[in-house]
């Protein structure tokens, strides 16, 4: 009995391990996967080019892709194809980041926003607009017009180097 009176006696001088959670964030790990993002290229094209591999390859079923085909007066993405509905069902999503590794052109990506949270399940279904990263300096949003083989000279070759 007095030791555990001993133990809580010394515990009771020690600086708590609480925080404050709204006003400090902890920093996640480098590897951690959170809230998903579509990413876009410098020009501001889409990387999503709707083949729908990451849907393929997600065994919890949350992703869903419709793809439509570009036109040269409305381009989204580089390809033939861009992704006219993309959807994630984020009470499904078990964040294994088999989507991120599916994807051809590094689209997808489990970012590092763990803050989720829904009121309803209609909330929970991220569409496309939700998932888009904004549109970098320098870039200009789509859909664009672009002249018969002009958008694939203006996209740079990226390598991942941690992949």
């Amino acid at each position: 009995m007095l030791r555990g009176l001993l133990t809580t006696f010394k515990s009771l001088f020690e600086k708590p391990v609480t925080i404050q959670y709204p006003e400090e964030k902890r920093p996640v790990r480098a590897r951690f996967r959170g809230r998903h993002v579509l990413r876009r290229y410098e020009n501001g094209l889409e990387r999503c080019i709707g083949c729908s591999l990451c849907s393929a390859a997600c065994p919890a079923d949350a992703i869903f892709v419709e793809a439509a085909q570009n036109s040269h007066e409305n381009r989204f993405s580089p390809g033939e194809r861009y992704a006219k509905t993309y959807e994630i069902n984020m009470i499904r999503c078990i964040f294994c980041g088999f989507c991120e590794d599916a994807c051809p052109t590094e689209a997808i990506v489990l970012g590092d926003n763990y803050e989720l949270s829904f009121v309803d399940r209609a909330s929970s279904i991220y569409n496309k607009d939700m998932l888009l990263e904004p549109v970098a300096q320098g870039g200009s949003p789509t859909p664009q017009k672009t002249r018969p083989g002009e958008f694939t000279r203006s996209i740079p070759v990226q390598t991942n180097p941690t992949k």
